[in-house]
C-alpha cells in the first residue's frame, strides 16, 4: 500500500481500562485475586510480562462478504476475562485497541504491526484480541519486523519497517550472516485463508480470507521458509483450488473429520515435528473453528467443527514449546473471529477469555 495511503487515514489507538471490573474477595487476600485487579495499563509497564492488544476490525470479513460485528470483540474478551481467578506468575498489560474507524484495513494492520514489533521489542509475550482474521496479517508485520531488528547490527536498532510494502531485508550493517528465522505459523481454523486477493485496481487489497496468503508472500521477499500448518479446515467450506494451493506452499493440514480422539496421535507427532523445526512460533486462532454449538458467535459458525478438548490438547506442545536457551518459542498468539452481535450468553466470549486464560498461564 502507497505511504501516503497510510498517512492520510486515523486509526484510533486507545486505552480504555473500564472494561476490567469484576467480583472481589478481600478476606481472600493475595489469592483471592481475579485479572481485573491485576491487569495494568500499557504505560505502567516497568517489567517483563504479557502484552494485550485488541484489533477492533472487521473490515477484512467485510470484504470477503461474510457477517460483520468482529469490530466489538476485544472490549467483549476483556470483560470475560475480567473475572477470572488469577493464576499466573508475571504481569499482564492492557496495550488498548487499534480501531479501524473508516474501513482502511491496510492503515490498521500497519498499526497493529508496528504494537506487536514493539511489545517484542520490550520483551513481552503478546496475545492479540480481534477482530476479523485479517488481523493475522497484522500481527505478522509485527513479527516480522521485530525478526528483521533482529538480524540488523545490535549498536542501532531502527524503527518498524512497512511490511505492507513488498520490499526485501537490508543487509545486516555489518555483513555478518545471521540465520534465517523459522517462524511456525499454527492456525486453528475452518478456513485456510490463503485466497488470493482480487485481481485488477483491488489487487493489493487483503481481506479475512487473504493474511495467510500474504504472509506467504512476504517469507517468499525475506527468503524465509513459510512454515504454516493449518488444523481444523471445514472441507465443504474450502475449495479444491485451496487444497492445491495448500500442497504447493508445503502446508500440514488437518480437516475437521481427522481431529478426533482416534486419530490425534498422529496429528500431534505430525505437528510435533512443525513445532521442532521451527525457531519461534505464531498461533493464531480462529474462533470458528469450534461447533456452532460451543461458539455461535463467529462470522461463519461451524456445523461440525472441532471439540474444545482436542484443541486444547493440540494447543499443549505449541505452549510448552522451548528454544535451546530455555524460553517460550511462542512470540504472539491471538484469537479471531469473535462476533458479538450473534453470541449467545456470552458463551462465545467465555470460551475466548478460557483460551486467553490458558495461553497465559503457559507461557509466563
Amino acid at each position: 500500500m502507497p505511504n501516503n495511503q497510510l498517512s492520510n487515514a486515523t486509526i484510533s489507538n486507545t486505552i480504555n481500562m473500564s472494561a476490567w471490573q469484576g467480583r472481589t474477595d478481600p478476606e481472600d487476600g493475595e489469592l483471592g485475586m481475579r485479572w481485573h485487579q491485576k491487569v495494568l495499563p500499557a504505560d505502567q509497564a516497568n517489567e517483563e510480562g504479557i502484552m494485550l492488544l485488541g484489533f477492533a476490525c472487521d473490515a477484512g470479513v467485510a470484504r470477503n462478504k461474510g457477517r460483520t460485528g468482529a469490530y466489538g470483540a476485544p472490549i467483549a474478551i476483556r470483560r470475560a476475562l475480567a473475572n477470572l481467578a488469577w493464576h499466573h506468575q508475571e504481569p499482564v498489560y492492557d496495550g488498548g485497541d487499534i480501531s479501524c474507524d473508516d474501513g482502511n484495513l491496510e492503515l490498521a494492520q500497519h498499526r497493529l504491526g508496528e504494537d506487536v514489533c514493539l511489545a517484542l521489542r520490550q520483551k513481552h509475550k503478546v496475545i492479540v484480541f480481534g477482530g476479523g482474521h485479517e488481523m493475522a496479517w497484522g500481527t505478522f508485520q509485527g513479527i516480522g519486523a521485530y525478526l528483521l531488528q533482529k538480524q540488523e547490527a545490535t549498536e542501532s536498532i531502527k524503527a518498524p519497517l512497512n511490511l505492507s510494502e513488498e520490499k526485501t531485508a537490508e543487509p545486516n550493517v555489518k555483513g555478518t550472516a545471521m540465520p534465517t528465522p523459522r517462524v511456525g505459523i499454527i492456525n486453528f481454523d475452518a478456513h485456510f485463508d490463503l485466497r488470493n486477493p482480487p485481481s485488477g485496481p483491488q489487487a493489493s487489497a487483503g481481506s479475512s480470507g487473504t493474511p495467510f496468503h500474504q504472509i506467504a508472500r512476504f517469507c517468499e521477499l525475506q527468503h524465509w521458509p513459510f512454515n504454516y500448518a493449518c488444523l481444523g479446515l471445514n472441507r465443504g467450506s474450502n475449495t479444491q483450488a485451496l487444497y492445491e494451493k495448500a500442497d504447493r506452499l508445503g502446508v500440514l493440514y488437518r480437516d475437521d473429520t481427522e481431529l478426533t480422539h482416534r486419530t490425534i496421535e498422529q496429528t500431534q507427532a505430525a505437528l510435533n515435528t512443525f513445532i521442532a523445526e521451527c525457531d519461534y512460533l505464531y498461533l493464531t486462532i480462529d474462533l470458528d473453528v469450534f461447533p456452532a454449538c460451543v461458539a455461535p458467535g463467529v462470522s461463519a459458525p461451524a456445523a461440525r467443527g472441532v471439540s474444545l478438548e482436542i484443541i486444547e490438547q493440540l494447543m499443549e506442545p505449541i505452549l510448552t514449546a522451548k528454544t535451546e536457551h530455555g524460553d517460550s518459542k511462542l512470540l504472539v498468539a491471538d484469537l479471531a473471529e469473535y462476533n458479538p452481535r450473534f453470541d449467545i450468553d456470552n458463551q462465545t466470549a467465555r470460551l475466548a477469555a478460557r483460551l486467553t486464560w490458558t495461553i497465559a498461564r503457559a507461557i509466563r
